[in-house]
């Protein structure tokens, strides 16, 4: 869908948005759209954002609630507002007022992982350090007054199963970078949660004197590293896109060997590469490439690291 925008003349923000926007539509892996990853509530939340490389605009938003278009309304925000990030019902009523319609963003789907979750003890969940013990019950939980300040390495095998992340990459004709994401998080996240999808220089970053890159996994974990961002200043400075991605993998695994987490690199000529991290059950990561010497969008593999 982005590289048939392009085509037919549209620009590299439309066609971040168009792409993006499609993923929305076809609930892509159940992790991107609505209908999908219900939080501990039952709900369904939207993140998604947009990032011009020519100017370094970013429209966001964040826990959108009862919108369906997310990336289209994190094109808004940049289009008509001198705001870059936007977050709950504000951001619903923003959308509004844009001219998206409330849309119920629940579905049987939904509503059927939500109600398995609460049968299994609301395994598995994001709380650490309270009562009752939330690896075995359901809350409401409160804090422990003992706090253990050792990080859950169990997270990310679970993400491999339950999360994943629409991010795309557009180079122009002329070296014009976009990038943007879409995402219905982590399911079962903490109501309010907000990942790295939504967060510039995390989800995803765009420069047209650089490159882009854009991220996938364990938002939690891979947002406090700006990987994104740092994938563009590796290319910045000349390193192979290939090369940039894997620098930034090693750079998290250094704190969270086990995390789960990919990201994908592509500099100003075009040149593009991709690099994720090794655990079980996370081997390879597949993306998708469409460009000229293609002669239709090609699935490409890249070994973890």
């Amino acid at each position: 869908t982005a590289w048939r925008v392009l085509e037919s003349g549209g620009s590299e923000l439309d066609a971040v948005e168009r792409g993006c926007g499609q993923c929305e539509i076809d609930q892509c892996d159940g992790s991107v759209g609505y209908g999908g990853s219900p939080d501990e509530s039952g709900e369904t939340t939207l993140d998604a954002m947009i990032m011009d490389g020519n100017t370094m605009e970013v429209g966001a938003v964040a826990d959108l609630r009862r919108v369906k278009n997310a990336i289209g309304v994190a094109r808004k925000v940049i289009e008509y507002t001198r705001h870059t990030l936007l977050v709950g019902e504000s951001a619903s009523l923003f959308a509004v007022r844009m001219g998206f319609p409330y849309e119920d963003l629940t579905t049987q789907k939904s509503l059927s992982l939500y109600s398995e979750w609460l049968n299994q003890s609301c395994q598995p969940n994001y709380w650490k350090n309270v009562v009752p013990d939330s690896s075995k019950s359901c809350g409401p939980y409160k804090r422990r007054e003992e706090v253990t300040y050792k990080e859950e390495q169990t997270s990310s095998q679970r993400s491999v199963q339950n999360h994943d992340t629409i991010g795309m990459v557009v180079i122009g004709v002329s070296g014009t970078v976009a990038s943007g994401t879409s995402t219905n998080g982590a399911i079962h996240k903490l109501p309010g949660r907000v990942g790295d999808s939504p967060i510039a220089g995390a989800g995803s970053y765009a420069d047209s004197t650089a490159g882009g890159a854009a991220a996938t996994g364990d938002g939690d974990i891979m947002m406090r590293f700006l990987p994104s961002y740092q994938a563009v200043e590796y290319m910045r400075m000349g390193t192979d896109p290939t090369v940039a991605c894997q620098k930034v993998i090693s750079r998290i695994q250094k704190y969270a060997p086990k995390f789960f987490g990919a990201i994908i690199c592509a500099n100003t000529t075009g040149s593009y590469g991709a690099a994720c991290n090794k655990i079980p059950g996370f081997t390879q990561f597949h993306f998708m490439v469409s460009n000229p010497l293609l002669s239709r969008p090609t699935e490409q593999v890249v070994d973890c690291i």
